[in-house]
């Protein structure tokens, strides 16, 4: 699996406090075939988790020269998960947050029981200015759990899905689980994500097998599991569905 969802960059979200907590963590991934990992600390504007792209590419270099110390043979690759804000262009603009791995890729959250009902114009935006958002686990926010087929207004306008591989294994309960199996049968789903912040919550040596099960399309599977993740680290179309 190439993870495109995780919170291991230490000290600057609710994910790892330091690198002797990252470091057990990026281990604990190759162990279960994770062998490329987007790291992707949360930005909330206006709240503590708000470091910067410099500050998070400094903490960036040391994980990596001390991953590769501990002979952990895991691809890493920086970006963020931001919480939707109107003001996300600009943010862009500015330089307070990343793409995945400087991409035209953008990964985002949306607040988990909340709607917000000027979504359509900050995509519009971010699109018309040749980004690519990525919403990060449709299947957790309610609205999507009660309304499943709410997510093919997103597919159309030009947002992708990355659904978390922990709701599988039902981490996230029912709803989650089901949400997720109806969106991956639909093929709506483009990248997998552990969603890592403390541990791991699945077993990546049973993933490909459920989710040839949920498929039934083995090029599918191994899109969500390398092929698509690669074309974000190239920077390459994915073939949007509109």
């Amino acid at each position: 699996m190439k993870d495109i969802h995780s919170h291991l960059l230490y000290g600057i979200d609710d994910g790892s406090k330091n690198i002797e907590e990252s470091i057990p963590l990026l281990k604990a991934l190759e162990k279960e075939g994770v062998t490329d990992l987007m790291l992707t600390p949360h930005y909330v504007e206006n709240s503590k988790y708000n470091c910067n792209n410099y500050e998070k590419q400094q903490i960036f270099e040391e994980f990596c020269k001390r991953a590769e110390e501990e002979n952990i043979n895991v691809k890493l690759y920086l970006g963020n998960e931001v919480f939707f804000t109107e003001n996300m262009l600009e943010l862009l603009e500015k330089d307070e947050i990343k793409t995945l791995n400087n991409s035209k890729y953008l990964l985002f959250e949306f607040p988990m029981n909340n709607v917000y009902h000027n979504t359509a114009t900050v995509i519009n935006d971010l699109i018309n200015h040749e980004y690519v958002p990525i919403l990060a686990h449709p299947e957790r926010y309610r609205r999507f759990q009660e309304h499943p087929k709410v997510a093919e207004d997103y597919l159309r306008s030009g947002v992708l899905l990355q659904g978390n591989v922990s709701s599988l294994f039902g981490e996230y309960g029912r709803d989650a689980e089901k949400t997720l199996k109806f969106y991956l049968k639909k093929k709506w789903i483009s990248f997998l994500g552990s969603d890592i912040h403390h541990d791991l919550k699945f077993k990546g040596k049973k993933l490909e097998k459920k989710l040839l099960r949920i498929t039934k399309d083995k090029e599918y599977t191994k899109k969500l599991l390398e092929d698509n993740f690669d074309k974000v680290i190239q920077n390459i179309d994915l073939g949007i569905l509109r």
